[in-house]
């Protein structure tokens, strides 16, 4: 840590809140005998921000001229480390070149830096403009792009951004489905609205009274389907049976309730009556059995040996059984029945 780089950090204007904080963290991590060379795991967490958006700010601090970046390759096992951040008030900080070249892509080619034996890091700028077979294309370890590519198996996880996997993320505040089905059902109510008005005699383009204007009104109209149980066909019919009572079109929807009170007890009255009227008529369609039939049900049960429960069978019932010779009076007694 040191107290000179960080109040450098704090003293630079026109950044944006979270580059201004990317750029305090990594003065806050400077260390005056080594420099500067935090893993980008480590800053995107002191930051609280995802890598990918991290990079997007380390690109605005390079491009503003605060920083510079050199990438570090270990000589041996040519992988990755992490990159030296070379700050704006270190001596003989000079701006990176960020306009890219035509054949290493993103450039920063010019920054690579030298590893002695010792594993001290120099300044040394080798030229490297063609891509290194040891370690990939040669393109900057930060680099942003908009494609996808595979992780490399000697770097690790790749650090190409994917908006894909970007850790912040706006949620849908309504599903897509439920709202394209909304609109359309405020679309239907709406046609069925302008039906209703014009059933009540009201002109296509003349103005509305105030009470029909607005969201109250279509309110009330929906509490008749919703309260009363009507149906769309049902209302405008009730409101074109008032225009014979009164020819002139109500002030607003609450001067119809008494009609639809009415329109939805007709309409329970006569579901009840229909209710009835099936219930009659499946009892009809039913005959009722013969005495020869009824006699023959309660022989069956006096000659098996099921329960017969006390007083089933009355004395008329057991003069028809003996009639028809179906039981016995002996069985009868035996029973219980007489």
């Amino acid at each position: 840590m040191s107290h000179d780089a960080t109040n450098w950090a704090i003293k630079q204007r026109g950044l944006k809140p979270t580059t201004k904080i990317v750029l305090w963290h990594l003065c806050d991590r400077f260390n005056p005998d080594y420099g500067c060379f935090p893993s980008q795991v480590r800053l995107a967490h002191d930051c609280e921000i995802s890598r990918s958006t991290l990079n997007d700010h380390l690109r605005q601090l390079e491009a503003g001229g605060l920083l510079r970046r050199v990438p570090r390759i270990d000589p041996v096992t040519k992988r990755q480390q992490p990159t030296r951040y070379i700050l704006g008030f270190e001596r003989g900080f000079t701006p990176a070149d960020v306009v890219p070249g035509p054949e290493i892509g993103h450039g920063y080619a010019d920054d690579l830096e030298t590893t002695d034996d010792a594993g001290t890091c120099g300044l040394d700028e080798p030229d490297a403009t063609d891509p290194c077979p040891d370690f990939g294309h040669g393109s900057h370890p930060e680099a942003v792009s908009g494609f996808c590519p595979d992780p490399c198996p000697e770097k690790g996880q790749s650090r190409v951004r994917n908006p894909d996997t970007n850790l912040v993320r706006e949620p849908l505040s309504k599903p897509v489905k439920e709202e394209e089905d909304a609109a359309a059902r405020e679309a239907d109510f709406d046609r069925f609205f302008a039906k209703l008005l014009n059933a009540l005699g009201f002109a296509a383009n003349a103005s509305l009274p105030a009470w029909w204007q607005g969201a109250p009104a279509r309110t009330h109209v929906r509490q008749w389907i919703d309260d009363l149980g009507l149906s769309e066909g049902r209302i405008i019919e009730t409101a074109t049976e008032t225009r014979c009572d009164h020819p002139n079109p109500p002030d607003g929807p609450k001067a119809l309730d008494r009609f639809m009170e009415r329109a939805a007890q007709r309409d329970a009255q006569a579901a009840a009556s229909a209710g009835k009227a099936k219930r009659s008529r499946k009892a009809q369609s039913k005959p009722r059995p013969s005495p020869d039939e009824t006699a023959a049900f309660y022989a069956a049960k006096v000659n098996s040996d099921e329960y017969l429960p006390p007083n089933m069978i009355s004395a008329a019932m057991c003069g028809l059984m003996l009639e028809r010779g179906l039981v016995t009076t002996e069985r009868l007694r035996m029973r219980g029945v007489l």
